[in-house]
């Protein structure tokens, strides 16, 4: 066991994390982390469920006459930098010089599709005028101009995008003014999240961020209001430093700063399971910061959002009954039995083949156990050969079967057989999640209490030249629920529009017609 000083322990009370965890953080560096075992993709019929247009209707409407009577909440992980989108035009300001190549020498040097496809798009960005207005009547060249441009968009002395938040960037030109996915979350949220109240929403940022996106909030306020016909209740929160993680050495020892401190790393998204144990709503929808759409999509986007709200509801009725029944142990066999099936077919839960042999009383702690769970019903796409997570049944190390979305970076890549399953899945995530976090008596369930802390990341990083190694927690949509009851629905390809380069901002739901 490593020791850790008088001095480290003071650190670890000024960060407000346990001794224990952070020992058990460094057992796990020794142990690894085990990859998944995948039994098979989840499929249609088979894990996935795709529903006919009338069954969306039903959804639908039974979303729109119980939902409004339900708490509703959109969470929204929102604190991704907008660096990483501008990466391409970033490497171009430093490697391309105007006075010794012109620009299409620099393409035929470069072969940067990336740059390419932004000037030859350029006209369509949101930002396009307010950038062409800020450099006009400074360009030397043609070729000076497009530096100019990237230069001008970027940098601390321009607009500062690559600085910015992603969620506070301009995503869409609505002509008159320009829009940013802060903002069309709102209006999306008016859309299917709303009750007699308003909208609720809550956003996860970087604290030295809070006061751009309240700033923004007070300068839209009028206008989504107007537009959408309801006032909205914002909250914010920061990843919490107690959720970072300890760096070791490849020796698996505390890495430390030159000054003698202990280093802690950012825990990844799947610290933000604390920020969202604290939320309290009957119902709460997930989506990532930069998933939005313009307005020509937004309903089908908001139906879609119902469907998979009148889902959970539906689900979570049934759900709530059994479990009642079954804390009141007022159960006849054949419910008992009914029980069970539910939570086969319903619910995706899969039973030891020993449980036919339990006494009564052990079939209904089993029960008990695995029906008393949050529910999440996760939108999926189709496949198109987007980089990430998808749909898949996964055996744990008890011998468990569950449904799992699962990165490549969980699965053993030097498996063939795992690496099959892997690839030819049908589907995949696009972070579109609805949530029930609560009992049948309206208590919230300790979302921490569902996590599988064995599906984190290690990663190998470098701290001022020196190797050390990471730990990233379970994501919050992967290990972060693994032991929650979980729901997988296709839904429309529109519902994924994420903005991951700058040239994302091309494709069609991101243009205003």
């Amino acid at each position: 066991m490593n020791n850790l000083s008088e001095y480290d322990l003071g650190q670890l009370v000024k960060k407000g994390v346990p001794e224990r965890k952070v020992l058990d953080q460094i057992e796990t560096f020794k142990e690894g982390i085990p990859f998944v075992d995948l039994e098979k993709a989840a499929t249609v019929s088979d894990g996935i469920l795709k529903f006919s247009e009338e069954e969306e209707k039903q959804l639908i409407a039974e979303y729109d006459k119980q939902g409004k009577t339900r708490s509703l909440l959109k969470f929204v992980p929102a604190s991704g930098a907008a660096s990483r989108m501008f990466k391409a035009l970033f490497h171009f300001l430093k490697t391309y010089d105007f006075e010794k190549e012109g620009f299409d020498a620099y393409l035929e040097r470069t072969k940067d599709l990336e740059v390419k496809g932004f000037f030859d798009g350029l006209e369509k960005f949101p930002f396009y005028r307010e950038v062409q207005a800020r450099i006009a009547n400074k360009a030397l060249s043609e070729d000076h101009g497009k530096f100019l441009f990237v230069r001008e968009m970027l940098l601390e002395d321009g607009l500062n995008f690559g600085d910015h938040p992603k969620g506070l960037l301009p995503f869409h030109d609505y002509g008159d003014y320009r829009v940013t996915p802060f903002e069309e979350h709102l209006k999306e949220a008016a859309l299917y999240a709303r009750t007699d109240q308003g909208a609720k929403l809550h956003f996860t940022i970087s604290e030295q961020h809070s006061a751009l996106f309240k700033l923004q909030f007070e300068s839209i306020r009028e206008r989504v209001v107007a537009a959408m016909g309801a006032e909205f209740d914002i909250s914010y929160s920061f990843q919490k430093s107690s959720t970072d993680t300890i760096a070791v050495t490849l020796e698996n020892e505390p890495f430390r700063n030159p000054d003698g401190s202990l280093l802690f790393r950012p825990g990844g998204h799947g610290a933000l399971i604390e920020n969202l144990n604290e939320q309290d709503a009957d119902i709460i929808f997930i989506k990532n910061i930069d998933n939005v759409v313009v307005p020509q999509f937004a309903n089908a986007m908001a139906d879609s959002k119902k469907v998979l709200g009148g889902l959970l509801l539906r689900i979570q009725s049934r759900a709530f009954e059994y479990a009642k029944m079954l804390d009141l142990r007022d159960i006849t066999a054949e419910e008992l039995q009914g029980a069970k099936r539910f939570l086969e077919e319903e619910l995706n839960a899969r039973f030891s083949e020993r449980f036919s042999s339990f006494s009564i009383a052990e079939q209904i702690e089993v029960l008990k156990d695995k029906i008393n769970r949050p529910i999440r019903v996760c939108g999926m796409v189709k496949n198109e050969g987007e980089p990430g997570g998808g749909p898949f049944w996964t055996k744990d190390r008890s011998d468990h079967v569950s449904l799992q979305i699962i990165e490549s970076a969980q699965v053993d890549m030097s498996n063939a057989e795992q690496v099959d399953i892997f690839k030819n899945s049908t589907h995949f995530n696009p972070v579109d999640l609805v949530c029930g976090i609560k009992s049948y008596e309206g208590k919230k369930y300790n979302l921490l209490n569902f996590v599988d802390f064995k599906q984190g990341f290690i990663t190998q990083k470098t701290k001022e030249g020196k190797n050390l190694k990471a730990l990233e927690l379970p994501g919050l949509w992967n290990g972060a629920m693994a032991h929650w009851n979980t729901i997988f629905v296709e839904v429309p390809l529109i519902t994924f529009n994420p903005v991951k380069t700058v040239n994302d901002l091309l494709k069609p739901a991101h243009q205003v017609k």
